[in-house]
């Protein structure tokens, strides 16, 4: 009986993965299971007891850790492609590069496109993704027509903004609490060609940043790489991109039919020394990317894969910060106030000699009705600070002067945020939390980060 006994518990043992988000913090041991059908979904869903659904875990921190994983990775077909109305239907485990290859030959692009094109459509819709044009197309879900749910009682339901809607509400930006998304159907966005037109501003300070993205709101694509590691009159200094897809008139050599998107040109296999990237390295490949760009105001045509997804070039690039891994921190802020708000913020990162070797700045438009959706109207600043004892304390004073300012952090970034600053910013958390007390009374669907934030 021993024997046994011992044999069981190392099954149990081995069968557990080391896993971590994206940012390799914080890093636990799961089960990780790869259904292939919706019957195989429904069987794991009855047998593992507390679980969260994963599509690609590109998530940065904890959202999409558990005791035991789901992953989409081989729910992975596109159902139907209707290439006259532009309307893309597949299964949840789709990954955006995949599905460009297709859609792109036929004239279409994605609505909306975070920075990488290597995430599922149901990671998409669980993390309610946004882009460079969130100031002009919003979220993810607001091209989403339907999407096929299975909740924690083996039931599939159909959601959309007319059947099922608060559900369908609950589960874009609900970061896989809600169920198991199996497939979904999107709108999507006629182009031309395969290119950029990509005009870039150099803005000597933040304050000239911010102006410049008010004034060019009527531009499709807007974004501007901040260096956040430089003080005084030029705290902020920035390079802002400005984009629109090309015509045929403008780019007529373009050849859709043959577009294939480009594999990573280079990899880590191993992560780096933790001390790579210091405030001295940032502070270094900073002068050199603001003084690459010699012209105050200069226009290129370029392939969309380097303007909408540069740091794709490189295969876990998430390596270069080290085995202690890096946290992204992410927020927004309303626009009133939000010019001095974030001149405060950045003098606090600049104080706090955590130079980020990424920080992104974007204009939001208005919130959508998703229940946990991050985006509203104001601007937003993505940082990356390797996890050590002082870039945690800056992060935590960070979230007291964002929640003082009416603001928020994405929870698809989020490995550390302070409780209370999650639910003072998400004003329908109990809304979303009554509506999970009804769907999943047992609470089978759970994350680390949910535990740790009290969403569950």
């Amino acid at each position: 009986m021993a024997i046994h006994f011992w044999l069981f518990a190392l099954r149990l043992i081995m069968a557990k993965t080391n896993i971590s988000g994206w940012g390799n913090f914080p890093k636990t041991k799961a089960e990780v299971e790869r259904p292939d059908s919706e019957n195989e979904v429904r069987k794991l869903q009855q047998s593992v007891g507390i679980h969260i659904p994963r599509g690609a875990g590109r998530s940065y921190g904890d959202s999409s850790l558990s005791s035991t994983i789901l992953e989409s990775a081989k729910l992975n077909a596109t159902l139907e492609f209707d290439s006259d109305k532009g309307i893309f239907t597949c299964q949840s485990g789709k990954m955006l590069n995949s599905i460009l290859n297709e859609i792109v030959p036929k004239g279409y692009f994605l609505p909306v496109t975070p920075g990488t094109k290597f995430i599922t459509v149901g990671g998409a819709i669980a993390a309610d993704i946004h882009g460079k044009n969130h100031h002009v197309d919003g979220c993810f879900s607001q091209h989403v027509l339907w999407f096929n749910l299975m909740t924690a009682d083996g039931t599939v339901r159909k959601c959309s903004r007319s059947e099922n809607t608060e559900l369908f509400w609950a589960t874009c930006g609900g970061m896989g609490l809600t169920g198991f998304i199996l497939e979904a159907s999107f709108q999507l966005k006629r182009i031309e060609t395969s290119k950029i037109i990509n005009r870039t501003i150099k803005c000597e300070n933040l304050d000239a940043v911010i102006s410049k993205l008010l004034e060019h709101e009527n531009y499709t694509y807007s974004v501007a790489w901040i260096d956040c590691a430089i003080s005084g009159k030029n705290l902020g200094r920035s390079l802002l991109y400005l984009g629109e897809h090309a015509t045929k008139a403008e780019v007529a050599d373009d050849n859709l039919a043959a577009y294939k998107t480009p594999s990573p040109l280079i990899g880590f296999p191993f992560n780096l020394p933790n001390w790579t990237l210091n405030k001295w390295t940032v502070k270094a490949f900073n002068a050199l990317y603001y003084g690459k760009v010699r012209q105050k105001d200069s226009t290129a045509v370029v392939d969309f894969g380097p303007y909408f997804y540069p740091l794709d070039i490189a295969d876990n690039w998430n390596r270069l910060y080290g085995s202690n891994g890096f946290a992204q921190y992410q927020f927004v802020i309303p626009m009133e106030g939000a010019r001095e708000g974030m001149n405060r913020i950045m003098q606090e990162i600049v104080k706090s000699g955590e130079s980020s070797f990424l920080a992104v700045l974007k204009l939001f438009g208005e919130q959508n009705e998703g229940w946990l959706s991050f985006p509203k109207r104001g601007l937003q600043l993505a940082l990356d600070f390797p996890i050590n004892e002082n870039s945690l304390a800056l992060m935590n004073l960070l979230d007291d002067m964002v929640m003082g300012m009416d603001g928020r952090s994405y929870l698809a970034k989020d490995s550390r945020m302070k409780r209370a600053f999650f639910e003072a910013s998400y004003p329908k958390l109990p809304q979303f939390k009554q509506l999970l007390s009804e769907l999943d009374p047992n609470g089978k669907f759970r994350s680390l980060q949910s535990v740790r934030l009290g969403i569950t």
